[in-house]
């Protein structure tokens, strides 16, 4: 056999759909999550019989399918009925009522925001909302800056289910109680993925993203070992994209063992986001984080202070969230102890991932 047959031609790729790749890609099934889902849709069945629904918080450690998960139903409902209408808002980007409403309309095709105030918006919302039933999701609800609209769309809308998504289930210490009992959430902790369920879940993202064969058992078993090791299906996603873009840089047919570790050693830039799109306070805060791996996020605020930092510690906090989701740092919330909620900060830059 010629050297040339065990290369790519030009028009050749590894990959059938890179898509399924993406960190927000649904696929058609989402295994291991089947007992969740029934969950979620127990709380939404009532809005079937045009009764209001239950409402409930979904909790869990990120990369672990919990949003994958709701929009999977929230795609089943779109194509099941018209007359339950899903809304789904993000809390990290739209993090005020105003901005929640904006989005809001923006789902129901509603055009005529401008000059209106957030409970101008809310009438329109409602008016549209209750001649249906409604599904809302607000995904890291963590990240809202208030909870106003929560009370609205409890006052306001008649037949609805509420879900919210967190990271953390000690969110919902801060609710207020007025609040908490208007809610009457029930509550669904997303475990982690067993090492056997994490390679089933990538083994199905193969089919979907790249050509039959050309994977090499060595080089999936590898990744997926990895992924197991972080408890992070996004990281998993990353290193398979990379091993297959590292054996399309080399013309070969096969994504092997050797490319895996191409990507394994590019883990390290594995973040939601790069560096150089993070502003300048939030590179400020990550030379902190990085100078000073392990502190408690209290410590890290002082040292952030005493070397010019501006801003209140809320303010800071929400920066220190936005890099651990992004990948930069690690978040480890303990509950209890004489401070009570303790947060340690933690650079992400793992060493053991280049152990192989």
């Amino acid at each position: 056999m010629s050297i040339f047959d065990e290369m790519l031609k030009s028009d050749e790729t590894l990959f059938r759909d890179a898509v399924a790749l993406d960190y927000d890609f649904i696929p058609k099934l989402i295994p291991y999550r089947e007992k969740e889902q029934k969950h979620i849709a127990l709380c939404i069945k009532p809005l079937f019989q045009r009764r209001t629904g239950k409402n409930i918080m979904v909790y869990g450690a990120p990369g672990i399918g919990k949003t994958v998960a709701v929009k999977h139903i929230f795609k089943e409902l779109e194509e099941k009925t018209d007359e339950i209408i899903p809304i789904y808002v993000n809390c990290w980007q739209k993090n005020t009522s105003f901005k929640i409403a904006m989005e809001i309309c923006e789902i129901l095709d509603y055009r005529f925001t401008h000059n209106k105030k957030t409970d101008e918006l809310f009438k329109v919302i409602s008016t549209i909302l209750n001649k249906k039933s409604a599904v809302f999701c607000f995904d890291e609800i963590d990240k809202a800056e208030e909870q106003d609209f929560l009370y609205t769309l409890l006052e306001e809308i008649y037949r609805k289910t509420i879900i919210l998504i967190t990271n953390y289930k000690t969110w919902v210490l801060e609710l207020e109680d007025r609040l908490k009992s208007r809610l009457m959430l029930e509550f669904l902790e997303f475990k982690e993925y067993s090492p056997e369920e994490t390679k089933g879940i990538l083994r199905e993202r193969l089919r979907y993203a790249f050509v039959d064969g050309v994977w090499e058992d060595d080089g999936f078993n590898l990744a997926a070992r990895k992924t197991a090791e972080l408890k992070d299906i996004r990281a998993g996603l990353y290193l398979l994209r990379e091993a297959g873009n590292a054996a399309e840089d080399k013309a070969s047919k096969k994504i092997t063992l050797e490319h895996v570790k191409t990507a394994l050693n590019k883990l390290s830039d594995f973040n939601i986001k790069k560096s150089t799109e993070l502003k300048e306070d939030e590179r400020f805060i990550l030379s902190i984080v990085k100078k000073n791996s392990g502190k408690k996020s209290g410590e890290l605020y002082e040292i952030f202070k005493k070397n010019g930092g501006q801003g209140v510690y809320r303010t800071f906090q929400r920066k220190i969230d936005f890099l651990a989701k992004s990948k930069f740092i690690s978040v480890t919330k303990t509950l209890g102890g004489p401070e009570g909620t303790t947060s340690i900060i933690k650079y992400e830059r793992d060493a053991k991932l280049s152990d192989y």
